[in-house]
C-alpha cells in the first residue's frame, strides 16, 4: 500500500544542553591533533625527502599525496558512523579508533623512508629502479592505510559538529574548532624548529641520514601518543550528552532504511550539491598546491635551514588563526557565509603575487609576511566555505553528507600535493632559475582561486534545503510502500 501523502519529518530535537566555550574548546582538540600531524606529515617529511634525501619531487609529493586519494573512503565511513554505532555511540568510536590507527602508522611510515633514503645514497642520488621502485610502493601502501585511518576518524567528528549545533551556533564553533587545527600547526611548527634546529649541516653541506634520524625518530614517537590522548580528551561524553542526531531513529530502524545507497540518492538530489562539489575542488586545489613545495621553496631560493622552513609553517598557521577567529565571530555575521567566503578566495589569491614578489626580491621578511598575510586570507575564505558546508548538510544524513564533502576536499588536496610537484619539476626542467619554477606553483593558483570564486557565485542554500528535504521525503515515502 502506497501512502498518498508523504510522510511527515519529525523535527529534530535541540540539544539538551547548550555547548558552553570549555566544551568547545575541548572539542577542538581533535583537530589539534591533526594540525599537529599535519606538520609531521608535510612540513617535516617532505622536506627532509625533496631536500635532505634527494628523493624525486614527484615521487615525495606523489607518496604523501595517497593518503588524500583513498578519500572516497569517506563517504562509506560518513555513512557508516550515521548507521552502525561503535562501542555505543555513532560518532565517538569511529573518532578514537581511527586516531589510534593513523597515530601508530605514522612512525612506521619513517621508518620506510630511511630504508628509501638510504637506497638513494647507496645510488648516489635518485635512480629509478627496483629497490627505489619497491620501497616507494610499500611506502604509498602504509599512506593509504594511514588516509583510511583519518578518514575514518575526521569524518564522523564533523558529523559531530553538525549533530550538537544548529545553524545559528554553528560559525561560532567551526572558527574556535578549525582554530585549533591552526594552534597544533603552530606547536609543531615551533617545536619541529626547537628539535630540529639543532641538526646542522657537514663541512660538504650535506646533512648524513644517521644524522636525521634519531631526532626526527624521537618526534614520530613522541607526538602520535599526544595526538591519541587529545582524542580520547576531546570527545569525552560529548556525544551522549549533546548530540540531536539519535532523536531521530533508533539504530537499528537506521540501519533497515538509510541505506548507502538511499543516502547517495539523497545527496545527489539537488543540483546544488554538484555546484558547490565543484567549488570545494577548485577551492581546495587553489589553497594546497603549494603545500607540498612551500618548504623546498624557502630551503632552495632563499637557503633556509629546516628548522627555519618548518617554523614557516607558524606564521601561516598564525594568519590562519586570526582569519578564523574574526571570521566566525565578527565577519560572517556581518556580511553573511557566501560574501564572507568570496572576500577570502579573491584575498588568498592577491596573496600568492606576495609570495612571488618575495622570491624575486630575495627577502625573508616580505616571504614571511606574505605567507602571514596569505594565512588570514585563507582562514577568513576556509571559515566562510566550512560554515556553507555545514549548512548544506542533512541532519539525517549528516555523516554520508560530510563524506561527501571530505570527498571533494581531500581527492583536491591530494591532486594539489601531486601537481604542484609536478609543476615544480616541470619548472625546473624548463628554468635555469628556480624562483620561476616555484612561481609557476603559486600563479597557477591564483588562477584557480579566481575560477573557483566565480563557481562560487552559483551556490544558493535555500535551493539545497528544499530539494534536500523533498528528497529525504521521497526516500522515507518509498519504505512505506
Amino acid at each position: 500500500m502506497t501512502s498518498s501523502n508523504p510522510p511527515e519529518i519529525s523535527p529534530v530535537k535541540k540539544p539538551t544542553r547548550r555547548i558552553g566555550m570549555l566544551t568547545v574548546f575541548r572539542l577542538g582538540l581533535f583537530n589539534l591533533a591533526l594540525g599537529l600531524m599535519a606538520v609531521l606529515t608535510l612540513a617535516v617529511l617532505n622536506r627532509v625527502m625533496i631536500d635532505e634525501l634527494a628523493i624525486s619531487a614527484t615521487i615525495t609529493t606523489g607518496v604523501l599525496a595517497v593518503a588524500q586519494f583513498v578519500a572516497p573512503a569517506r563517504v562509506f565511513f560518513g555513512q557508516l558512523s550515521d548507521t552502525k554505532p561503535l562501542w555505543g555511540t555513532h560518532r565517538t568510536g569511529y573518532v578514537r579508533l581511527g586516531a589510534i590507527v593513523f597515530s601508530t602508522i605514522i612512525f612506521f611510515v619513517v621508518q620506510v623512508v630511511w630504508q628509501l633514503g638510504a637506497v638513494v645514497v647507496t645510488n648516489g642520488g635518485w635512480v629509478l629502479n627496483s629497490q627505489t621502485l619497491g620501497w616507494s610502493a610499500i611506502l604509498a601502501l602504509m599512506m593509504a592505510v594511514y588516509g583510511m585511518a583519518v578518514s575514518s576518524s575526521s569524518t564522523p567528528f564533523t558529523a559531530l559538529l553538525v549533530d550538537i549545533t544548529d545553524e545559528q551556533e554553528r560559525s561560532k564553533l567551526v572558527a574556535v574548532v578549525w582554530s585549533m587545527l591552526m594552534v597544533g600547526i603552530v606547536i609543531g611548527g615551533i617545536t619541529g624548529k626547537v628539535l630540529l634546529g639543532k641538526i646542522e649541516p657537514n663541512e660538504l653541506g650535506q646533512i648524513p641520514l644517521e644524522s636525521l634520524q634519531q631526532p626526527i625518530n624521537s618526534i614520530f614517537a613522541f607526538i602520535p601518543l599526544v595526538i591519541i590522548a587529545f582524542a580520547f580528551i576531546a570527545t569525552w561524553r560529548i556525544e551522549k550528552r549533546y548530540s540531536r542526531f539519535s532523536a531521530l531513529s533508533s539504530s537499528s530502524d537506521r540501519e533497515d532504511r538509510m541505506t548507502l545507497k538511499k543516502s547517495l540518492q539523497i545527496i545527489t538530489s539537488s543540483r546544488q550539491t554538484g555546484v558547490f562539489f565543484l567549488f570545494l575542488c577548485l577551492f581546495t586545489l587553489a589553497l594546497f598546491m603549494q603545500e607540498g613545495v612551500l618548504e623546498p621553496y624557502g630551503g632552495e631560493v632563499f637557503g633556509m635551514s629546516i628548522g627555519d622552513t618548518t617554523l614557516l609553517n607558524s606564521y601561516w598557521g598564525m594568519g590562519i588563526l586570526l582569519g578564523y577567529g574574526v571570521t566566525g565571530f565578527a565577519v560572517i555575521p556581518r556580511l553573511g557565509k557566501k560574501p564572507t567566503t568570496k572576500l577570502g578566495c579573491l584575498c588568498v589569491a592577491l596573496s600568492f603575487g606576495l609570495i612571488i614578489l618575495s622570491g624575486f626580491t630575495q627577502n625573508e621578511t616580505i616571504l614571511k609576511a606574505a605567507i602571514f598575510i596569505f594565512g588570514i586570507a585563507a582562514g577568513v575564505a576556509t571559515i566562510g566555505g566550512i560554515s556553507l558546508m555545514l549548512d548544506l548538510t542533512a541532519t539525517e544524513t549528516a555523516g554520508t553528507f560530510i563524506g561527501a564533502w571530505g570527498l571533494a576536499q581531500a581527492m583536491s588536496r591530494a591532486l594539489a600535493t601531486v601537481i604542484g610537484g609536478v609543476i615544480l619539476d616541470v619548472g625546473k626542467a624548463l628554468f635555469s632559475v628556480p624562483m620561476l619554477a616555484y612561481g609557476s606553483v603559486f600563479a597557477i593558483q591564483a588562477v584557480t582561486m579566481l575560477v573557483a570564486i566565480a563557481i562560487l557565485g552559483s551556490v544558493n542554500i535555500q535551493e539545497f534545503q528544499t530539494t534536500t528535504k523533498k528528497a529525504i521525503a521521497t526516500v522515507m515515502e518509498g519504505d512505506l510502500d
